[in-house]
């Protein structure tokens, strides 16, 4: 509980963690972890003396009650210094799977102990768990002490209250009477102030806590109306990701496949020049043999390196939402893919204004407008994405590109994932700055996680860096668990930015803006967009703030130089890509 990350994990989760750990012994002199080798467990230092060292220089040292390694336990990465045992030594371990499974199995043990307990009541007996589940999200545990008042005769009624542990009284002042009457009392399972979810009631009578107090699941019911309307629109709702829905899915990914520039094979593309690199491989400018006038972006993925980060599914899901998402003028078009012994190809639009991240270089930090214009084309992606039952979970100015009007499109869909309206995925995906606090706590995460992302974005564009940034990932975690009110905003950005940027990084996923009963309209209608012309710019009739000059399809003036590939990379012939 004296580590800044794990602090933030509630009893019953430590509690769980702690049986699941295991001791291992070290002799004197033994590295227990070394820097730049890849980690897979934390520890907590039992008995002996430890060293940290960083670069081959003594940093510092601790004994016993440390806890150390614990970026291991989100994903696999390289450790960044090494600890060394100067006595014979024993620590606590923790693998980073049973960590994971832990964090899973609990979180779903919650919302199914939550669900059940909902589905009692014979309001609600009748929605779906997918409503319920979401509903799960919002109950909050409060404590009341014996002889505590929970509800008051009169008092306006917004809280719907669920007892999970102790008892409650309930008395009633009738007309005319000086004195309460005793109307019984409530045990575990029972509930009281429910009329609050369908009217604002007055209470009908006073609840008190009585020996040893009382436990209860509290619904409040504004968020409750903000996140998912009044009970009965929640009952005539139909789930907009039905079959139907999915089917319609599938026919637009297998009409995308069917374009225009279908009948281009890979030989018949000459390389131009890079556009970017990365350890998956390179993107090139490609360029049409039988008409120089058409270029193309080509991504060019390892298949050893997929198939060593076990990414084979990332790169399907990556190619399925570019096919189904082509639709929209915000995000970069996929033509189509193709596959030989070393590397997976997705031929896609060139855009050529380079990255908005060397754009916002460039100018330190954009004026607000140039932001909101900016801003308006990622409401309108992840918009475009959420529609369609797609989570983005990679948001940041590296992965939004600019046209040659200026507009702004998002690319890079190796994060993006299918979980329908009401799913929710597990995985830690993200950069560092842009994670949000669910995916860092594995509770389990569905879109409100780019709705957070798109305050982040909001914040780095005003003020030319995102609003949480340590001095190495984990501790950039624990800023994020912080939370935006611990952040400063600087004196030029404006109330209505700062207001936006702190109703979309709200700690509360069900909270955030975009993520409730209205939807992106939420976002589309706050202060800092007033006067914004929304169909303008999905028709691009609006200017952009920043064009950039492009001279021809080949002008590669905006994005880095990079030296030829020499690595040629070893074949991979498993068959994962049959599908390419």
């Amino acid at each position: 509980m004296n580590n800044h990350f794990l602090k933030n994990l509630d009893r019953d989760r430590v509690q769980a963690i702690v049986e699941a750990m295991y001791m291992k012994g070290y002799e004197a002199l033994q590295n227990v972890i070394t820097e730049g080798a890849k980690g897979s467990h934390l520890y907590v230092s039992a008995e002996g003396k430890f060293e940290v060292y960083k670069g081959g220089n003594k940093v510092t040292s601790f004994g016993p009650g440390r806890t150390f390694g614990e970026l291991a336990i989100l994903y696999n990465t390289k450790r960044n210094a090494t600890i060394r045992v100067v006595t014979n030594a024993k620590v606590w371990v923790l693998n980073r799977q049973v960590f994971q499974k832990i964090m899973m199995r609990t979180r779903l043990k919650d919302i199914e102990e939550k669900v059940k307990f909902l589905r009692t009541h014979p309001l609600l007996k009748d929605l779906s768990k997918e409503i319920l589940a979401k509903m799960s999200d919002l109950l909050k545990v409060e404590f009341f002490s014996p002889g505590q008042c929970i509800i008051k005769q009169g008092d306006k009624g917004d809280k719907f209250y669920m007892i999970s542990g102790g008892n409650v009284k309930i008395s009633k002042l009738e007309p005319g009477d000086e004195k309460e009457q005793d109307m019984g009392t409530l045990s575990n399972g029972k509930y009281f102030g429910e009329l609050a979810l369908l009217v604002e009631d007055t209470r009908q009578a006073t609840v008190t806590a009585i020996q040893p107090g009382a436990e209860c699941l509290v619904l409040d019911r504004g968020p409750f109306i903000q996140l998912l309307g009044n009970i009965e629109e929640i009952k005539n709702n139909v789930d907009m990701y039905s079959n139907k829905k999915r089917e319609s899915l599938e026919r637009t990914i297998q009409q995308n496949a069917n374009n225009e520039y279908s009948h281009i094979e890979l030989q018949d593309l000459n390389i131009v020049g890079t556009l970017g690199v990365g350890g998956f491989g390179r993107v090139e400018l490609v360029q049409y043999r039988k008409d120089k006038k058409l270029t193309f972006a080509m991504k060019c993925l390892k298949k050893h390196y997929v198939v060593e980060q076990q990414q084979e599914e990332h790169a399907y899901n990556e190619k399925d939402v570019m096919l189904a998402c082509s639709g929209s003028p915000f995000i970069t078009k996929l033509y189509r893919t193709y596959r030989d012994n070393k590397y997976v190809y997705f031929l896609m639009e060139a855009c050529l204004g380079g990255d908005v991240f060397t754009a916002l270089q460039e100018h330190k930090f954009f004026k607000e407008d140039t932001a909101r214009f900016m801003t308006g084309c990622v409401v309108e992606a992840l918009h475009y994405l959420h529609d369609r039952g797609y989570i983005y979970r990679d948001l940041k100015p590296e992965n939004l590109l600019l046209d040659y009007k200026g507009y702004v499109k998002m690319t890079d869909f190796g994060f993006a994932k299918r979980v329908g309206h009401n799913g929710k995925t597990w995985t830690f995906a993200g950069t560092p700055e842009y994670v949000a606090p669910e995916i860092i706590l594995n509770k389990g995460h569905d879109r409100a996680v780019d709705y957070w992302a798109l305050g982040v974005f909001i914040h780095e564009l005003v003020t030319g860096r995102p609003p949480f940034r340590g001095m190495d990932h984990m501790d950039t975690y624990n800023l994020i668990l912080n939370g935006i009110e611990s952040v400063r905003f600087p004196k030029h950005m404006t109330k209505g930015a700062r207001n936006l940027v702190r109703r979309l990084c709200r700690p509360v996923a069900t909270e955030r803006l975009g993520y409730q009963k209205a939807g992106v309209d939420d976002i589309k209608k706050h202060k800092w967009f007033e006067g914004f012309n929304w169909e303008a710019l999905r028709k691009q009739e609006v200017k952009a703030p920043i064009i950039r000059p492009i001279q021809g399809p080949t002008d590669l003036r905006y994005f880095d130089k990079y030296p030829k590939d020499r690595n040629v990379p070893p074949d991979e012939t498993s068959g994962w890509d049959k599908d390419f």
